[in-house]
Parts: structure tokens; sequence; C-alpha cells
């Protein structure tokens, strides 16, 4: 995998912080239901030490994935981290013995969040630290989220969070953070079929803040669609590589973590960063949102 072909570079606003446009989304490391360890320890390692050596140097986690396991894979695959690789973690969730999640969005909880993702990571200090508000299963609703950035800028100014960034919000909440601290990434849920972000998108580009799409490829429910079939028939490759592709071509902020527990899957998903779509096949992709049996 040549390292210039992940899909550009891009710096997070206000920071020394430059990744590869296409990164790497650890939630996949775990066992079924993102509970517990995966079936074979070894191959997640070999996962992320595939990504590293194919020129990946933004990974996206949470320590309530497993709960734990997969910062604790992370570290065992690739402590001491090298130089230039960024770690995103988020808080916002516990996962109780029952497997539920569960809102943890007190400053407490926070807190502990943090100081559980530096102890399963070996850090010092987080490089990005993502609030996700809980919402609802169809994405976020309004309410105030000033409490909550609040306690995590009390952090960044002790020096264990570098920076912070928020998920699945609306342009609401971003706007009362941006009141509290600077936000270098909002991270929602958007792909092919999912347009709910369009707008927001631009506005954050002309911010230069990072957007990092959550389900870039549909989630668990994987994206299907004919125009994406035949758009990847014409071209000589796979659907999924062509809503990756898709993806980096919409806006020039956009940041993908497509996360995968296989090799194969893995090397597939970096070779989007390589995959220019011509602008006849990016409308027809446009249209995709408004397929029936696609849209939401």
């Amino acid at each position: 995998m040549n390292k210039s072909k992940l899909g550009g570079w891009f710096t997070f606003p206000g920071t020394s912080l430059t990744v590869q446009r296409i990164g790497y989304g650890a939630m996949q490391l775990t066992g079924p239901g993102i509970w517990g360890p995966p079936k074979d320890v070894d191959v997640a390692v070999s996962v992320l030490r595939e990504a590293i050596a194919a020129g990946v140097n933004h990974i996206d986690t949470s320590d309530f994935y497993g709960p734990h396991v997969t910062n604790q894979i992370i570290r065992q695959a690739l402590h001491p981290y090298h130089a230039g690789l960024v770690i995103v973690t988020k808080l916002g969730a516990r996962r109780p013995p029952d497997k539920s999640w569960q809102p943890a969005i007190s400053p407490e909880e926070l807190t502990a969040g943090v100081y559980d993702n530096l102890r399963n990571l070996g850090l010092d200090v987080l490089d990005i630290v993502n609030y996700r508000a809980m919402g609802t299963v169809h994405g976020p609703e309004e309410g105030s989220i000033a409490e909550q950035v609040t306690a995590l800028a009390y952090l960044q100014r002790k020096g264990i969070i570098r920076y912070i960034g928020l998920s699945n919000v609306t342009a609401t909440q971003i706007s009362e953070a941006q009141t509290i601290t600077e936000i270098v990434c909002v991270q929602n849920n958007y792909n092919l079929a999912y347009r709910h972000d369009d707008a927001l998108i631009g506005d954050l580009a002309r911010q230069g803040i990072a957007y990092v799409p959550f389900f870039p490829l549909g989630g668990f429910t994987p994206l299907q669609s004919f125009t994406l079939s035949e758009v990847a028939g014409q071209l000589g490759t796979t659907p999924m590589q062509v809503a990756l592709a898709w993806l980096l071509q919409r806006s020039p902020n956009i940041l993908l973590i497509p996360g995968t527990s296989s090799i194969a899957h893995l090397r597939e998903n970096l070779a989007a960063g390589q995959l220019t779509l011509p602008p006849e096949f990016v409308t027809k992709l446009d249209g995709i949102a408004g397929e029936v049996g696609v849209k939401d």
C-alpha cells in the first residue's frame, strides 16, 4: 500500500496533528455485540499492525468497547506508539454486565472514563477525546451538552487531554461547545444513504473542522444499492470501496475510520484511497439517498 494514497492528509484545526484521511476504527476488534475479547486476539493484533504498516496514523477507539478490550489490544499491538500516531477516543457511555449501553455523562463519569482510557492505552495524555451524546437510535437529539464539554475542558487544562471533539451531535450543540473550547472534529452517522449532515459538513469544512462519519459503510446493516453495485462493476472495484471513495470526494474535511477484524477487508478499505470516481458516477451515487428502501 502506497502510504501517500490513503486519501491525502488532514491537519486538525489549531493543532500539529496531521493524519491520513483513511484511518482505522477499532470497534470490531472485540467479540460479538462489541462485548468481550475477540475469538483470536493474535488476529486482532495483526490487523492493527498491518494498518500501521500500510501508513494508517489515525485510530479511533473507546474504552467502552469491550469494555476495555479494544484499548488493551491496541496497547498490546502498538505500544510504544510511533511518533505521529493519533489515537482518538470517545466518552459518554458505559457497559454494565448485562451488555447494555448506558449513558455515562456526569463530570465524575467522564473523568473516570478519561483515566480508564489512559490506563488501558498506556498513555499519559490523550490526543483527542470525543464527547458522544447518546441521542436516539435514529441519531442526535437537541439538548445542552455544556456540562459535559466543560468537564472535558477542565481535563484539557490539566494537560491529560490535548484536544476535544464531539460525536452524535447537532449543529446547535456544536455551536454551544465552541463557546467553551475549540472543537477539532465531529463524528456523526453519515454515508451514501444517510445524508442528514450535508449542510453541516459544508459548515465544518469552512471552519477547517474534521468530519468523521461513523457507519461509513452502513454499520450493522451494510449499504445495499443497485446503483452502488452497478458503479462498482463498471469500475472493476467493490461496492464498499466505491462508498468510501465517494466520502473522500464528498468534502476535503471528511476523515474515514472504517473498521474490520480481517486483514483482507482492511486492505480492501485502504485501497479506496486510490480510487477516483468520475463525475458522472458521482452524480449517480448522489442519488442513492433517494432510492426507495435505502434512505434511513
